[in-house]
């Protein structure tokens, strides 16, 4: 990253290999991550005909995907949360079994991802403590949202045989299935506004849920990738006030096995463009650059 932005400063223009394709995996079409490989792409293509790189998005499974097929060699980028991020590079975690990984590289940070729980109105959830013996989507294996969930059961003591029901659906899957009564409550580490929490929250009455507590507090001081978050009140129907709840950021990640010049004008793409990069999604209405290039980049 020190050598990218060096580069955009310095005014050193690398040239790329003629058609150079790229692959950005990204998450659930309904989620952030999916429109921010597509404004990343768009602005990318727009220039193609000076580098002769192309990009393309791919929907995924989420953070732990991109994190592994990255590792693979299967995509050249893609999206995910600051802490899986952390946990790939540093081997820990779920990439444990795996080790580390220190062929990845963080290129720069996008939005903040409050850990979002959404609830029936009618389930009498007002608490994050109130999910036990409910039915609660906890998000599909190798998503983010699914590991996040799972931290956070790990810092309370439970286990998923404490809900009366642990569904595993996709993102794209979980509002419908809230607002049909198929479940409780969702989870979702996500950007705000989101398309998938506005839909859990316009198609039935939903209530955002505050994640707080003495073991929330626990997991954002222990650990520098999280963070307290507030979703603002009014962003979605008939949730009027600021919820309060922790979390991480979406964060834009490589390989050192990437070409140099081709992470170079993927930067300049976004950077040089940064007034329409900011105007592609809400989420990235108020985006600094300097906060980009410094927070929650830990490989």
């Amino acid at each position: 990253m020190v050598l990218t932005v060096a580069g955009l400063v310095l005014g050193t223009v690398p040239v790329a290999s003629a058609q150079t394709f790229i692959t950005i995996g990204t998450g659930g079409v309904t989620g952030v991550y999916y429109p921010t490989g597509g404004a990343i792409c768009r602005l990318v293509n727009k220039d193609r005909k000076t580098h002769g790189i192309r990009c393309s998005v791919e929907s995924t499974g989420g953070s732990v995907y991109n994190l592994n097929t990255i590792r693979a060699g299967e995509l050249d980028m893609g999206v995910a949360q600051s802490d899986w991020q952390f946990h790939a590079y540093n081997g820990t975690s779920k990439f444990a079994d795996k080790g580390a990984n220190k062929d990845l590289r963080a290129v720069f940070s996008v939005h903040p991802e409050p850990f979002t729980v959404v609830a029936r109105a009618d389930a009498g959830i007002k608490s994050f403590a109130d999910l036990k013996g409910k039915r609660v989507n906890v998000g599909n294996p190798g998503s983010g949202q699914r590991g996040t969930m799972e931290v956070v059961m790990e810092a309370m003591g439970w286990a998923m045989s404490d809900f009366k029901l642990a569904s595993e659906l996709k993102s794209a899957e979980q509002s419908k299935a809230l607002c049909d009564n198929k479940v409780d409550a969702i989870v979702f580490t996500v950007g705000h506004p989101s398309g998938s929490i506005k839909e859990a929250t316009t198609a039935c009455d939903t209530v955002l849920v505050p994640v707080t507590g003495d073991a929330v507090s626990k997991l954002v001081k222990d650990n520098d990738y999280y963070r307290k978050a507030i979703i603002p009140g009014d962003m979605y129907r008939g949730n009027p006030d600021d919820v309060v709840t922790f979390g991480v950021g979406a964060t834009f990640v490589s390989s050192s096995k990437v070409p140099e010049d081709t992470v170079y004008h993927v930067v300049k793409a976004v950077f040089e463009n940064f007034d329409s990069f900011r105007k592609l999604h809400p989420a990235f209405a108020n985006l600094k650059k300097e906060e980009m290039v410094k927070d929650g980049l830990s490989a």
